[in-house]
């Protein structure tokens, strides 16, 4: 959804209509003061956010939009007069992401959204760890093997996740049972090597991927000979 904030009633029916006519959700608002109130129950994509506003203008609007943790992450293209320098410039470093010029045509206005949104689109983190034909996925929760999903306990998933998020780094017993079981856990070191051991055996063939360092304990090579 994109917000038209544009006091001018003929300007903002044109923006809307475009962006809708383009594919994109819009609405418009026709002061600062009750974008800011709609805020309160809604969220907008991006912000078309006209300076010249009565009430509460754009440039106060802005700073209030980048001053708060809940919006200063929402894109705002501000519209300002021709030859409104200052205000350009002022809207930029208070962190607007673009700008357009007073008259603008449509085409432009909709080429900087799509621009600003592309800029904008929060990059993709990757919770899927991999080596080899060993897969683990972070948010699902499972582990597979060459394509083929097995199924591991609670402990042994933890085990693996933390072996594969630091691959080549010696895990003492002692710091592996603190990590997975916590140090409020009645148990001792040994319980560690039985859920080493049966973990190395689902994992099959994959399992020597966890080496065994004499005297001191465990670390994942990440890597398996075939």
């Amino acid at each position: 959804m994109i917000w038209c904030v544009e006091d001018d009633s003929s300007i903002r029916d044109i923006e809307v209509y475009a962006l809708q006519s383009t594919g994109f959700e819009a609405k418009g608002f026709e002061d600062g003061d009750s974008f800011l109130s709609a805020l309160k129950t809604e969220r907008p994509e991006l912000v078309i956010l006209d300076v010249m506003l009565p009430g509460t203008d754009g440039i106060e609007v802005l700073k209030i939009l980048k001053s708060t943790a809940e919006y200063v992450d929402i894109p705002v293209i501000i519209a300002t007069a021709k030859g409104a320098e200052f205000d350009k410039v002022q809207g930029l470093d208070l962190g607007a992401d673009d700008y357009l010029v007073k008259p603008f045509g449509m085409m432009e206005m909709i080429s900087r959204v799509k621009a600003v949104m592309r800029r904008c689109k929060p990059k993709t983190v990757s919770h899927v760890l991999q080596s080899s034909g060993l897969s683990l996925n972070l948010d699902q929760r499972t582990v597979t093997i060459n394509g083929e999903k097995i199924s591991l306990t609670y402990k042994e998933f933890e085990l693996l996740s933390l072996f594969m998020r630091n691959v080549g780094f010696v895990f003492s017993r002692d710091t592996l049972y603190n990590e997975i079981w916590g140090i409020d856990f009645v148990g001792e070191t040994r319980t560690v090597d039985i859920h080493i051991r049966t973990l190395r055996q689902k994992l099959g063939d994959y399992g020597e991927m966890i080496e065994t360092v004499r005297h001191v304990g465990y670390k994942f090579g990440g890597s398996y000979d075939k």
